[in-house]
């Protein structure tokens, strides 16, 4: 869904560096995937084509925190 989003902290040596990747547009989701020591953060349209990738490598990755967008029942809930 457009919004979705995927943070990325990664360790740069003496300092630690985010990246962020963003649904940009409607339909397009982020997908996650850690194959052979990279972890890779794709952003992907509803037919399933990846729009952008980006790789780091496992073992400098610090954190990886998937924030969906919010769904509406979710708002409704909050304002009682």
């Amino acid at each position: 869904m457009k919004g979705d989003r995927v943070e990325i902290v990664v360790d740069a040596g003496d300092t630690t560096r985010t990246y962020e990747v963003v649904a940009t547009r409607a339909g397009r989701r982020v997908e996650t995937a850690v194959r052979r020591g990279v972890v890779e953060v794709s952003e992907v349209t509803r037919s399933g084509s990846v729009v952008r990738t980006a790789r780091f490598m496992a073992t400098r990755v610090l954190a990886l925190v998937e924030q969906p967008v919010p769904t509406g029942d979710v708002e409704d809930d909050e304002r009682g």
